[in-house]
């Protein structure tokens, strides 16, 4: 296939109007031949597949409760929206529980390509955020199931899903978590995470290893000019900072403010949906405790003042990143595609649309809405 005059993605992280060629399922260079399918997408833009690595649920289903039909309504809705590769996260529980989320979630992925019908979001990780974290900044996470930093059950865990976990949080302070992170460190991607650390506290923490924030400025101390907080630690240390932009989590000056501290390689956009996302409005749930939806936010029902992951996609958080704080439009994709590749190491296939890549395509138009979707080469429209 063939796909002409659209405004294209490059790895140079501009937008360039040239011909995208595609054979089986991944990018390729060079020129058609004959016989070649022709997909016209002048006036678009062509963008890589989204890739969500910080999200809970959606469509009514969480990923803690999903069966494998579950699951794949997530899959679905994250692809007909734009997001191709995602790695959900898990909420706080023990270990028990942990496992068999981690099982599912692995058998789930291991036939999702074989079973898969239509568009599907490839899941390609795991974000394990609880339970190593602060009681102090719990946010919406159950008190009940939180852990000190124990290695050796992320080891369990991750024999359970077969390598699949990609990320894990932490909390610095918290007794053993230097061990803990220079244990694991090498072997998967140690996040900072609902914590009440000092500046001096979170930069050991990245010394020792750590090389990612989650969900920035929230459920951490924010910035001040004479305790700075893992924030400046983060942005000292070139680590990886992940932003809710959905107009509710953090203000559009605090997202201006973020590209420009980290800077566009380093931002990672996020949804952290949960699984009213895509419903109206109503009592939900997550981490097993109840969420009171209305309009774009979500929060405790038994303590409001408490918000409990968001109620939007990852596209709309780019939409609202370009549109409502100004982002360039070149920043906002990088952050929602190769940025969060990397994270968790599967830029060889998603995050790109240079040759070798999977073939996945998001074709916008100037408002940034859907026109066309290309995954695995195969388009939909």
């Amino acid at each position: 296939m063939v796909c002409k005059g659209a405004k294209v993605y490059t790895e140079n992280h501009i937008f360039e109007k040239k011909d995208l060629y595609i054979k089986g399922r991944c990018i390729e260079s060079g020129s058609p031949g004959e016989g070649e399918a022709v997909f016209d997408a002048s006036g678009l833009y062509a963008i890589p597949g989204l890739v969500d690595i910080h999200f809970h649920g959606c469509m009514g289903e969480d990923l803690c409760e999903a069966d494998e039909e579950g699951l794949r309504r997530i899959a679905k809705y994250q692809a007909e929206n734009g997001v191709l590769a995602i790695c959900p996260a898990t909420m706080t529980y023990g270990e028990e529980k942990l496992s068999r989320i981690c099982q599912q979630i692995t058998a789930f992925a291991e036939k999702q390509d074989e079973k898969a019908e239509g568009m599907e979001a490839d899941l390609v990780g795991i974000h394990l955020e609880g339970p190593f974290l602060s009681e102090e900044k719990l946010g919406a996470q159950n008190p009940a199931y939180l852990e000190l930093p124990d290695a050796a059950m992320v080891d369990r865990l991750q024999e359970k899903a077969k390598g699949l976990i990609k990320l894990v949080d932490v909390a610095p302070e918290l007794e053993g978590s230097e061990a803990f992170i220079r244990e694991l460190g090498e072997k998967i991607k140690i996040s900072l995470a609902h914590t009440n650390a000092t500046y001096e506290q979170a930069l050991q923490a990245f010394e020792a290893g750590a090389g990612h924030l989650t969900h920035l400025y929230n459920a951490m101390p924010g910035m001040h000019h004479r305790m700075p907080g893992p924030v400046i630690a983060a942005m000292e240390q070139g680590a990886e900072a992940e932003l809710i932009c959905d107009g509710v989590h953090v203000h559009p000056a605090m997202v201006r403010l973020t590209f420009k501290l980290f800077g566009s390689d380093k931002v990672i956009l996020i949804s952290d949906s949960m699984e009213a996302c895509g419903l109206p409005d109503g009592v939900y749930q997550l981490g097993g405790q109840s969420v009171t939806v209305k309009g774009n936010r979500a929060v405790l029902t038994e303590n409001p003042g408490i918000i409990a992951g968001s109620t939007t996609n990852l596209l709309n958080c780019m939409r609202a990143a370009v549109k409502e704080a100004g982002i360039p439009l070149e920043d906002a994709v990088r952050a929602c595609t190769e940025n969060p590749a990397r994270a968790i190491g599967v830029e060889d296939v998603y995050g790109s649309l240079t040759p070798g890549h999977m073939a996945n395509v998001v074709f916008l138009d100037e408002e940034l809405q859907i026109r066309a979707i290309i995954q695995k080469g195969k388009l939909y429209q």
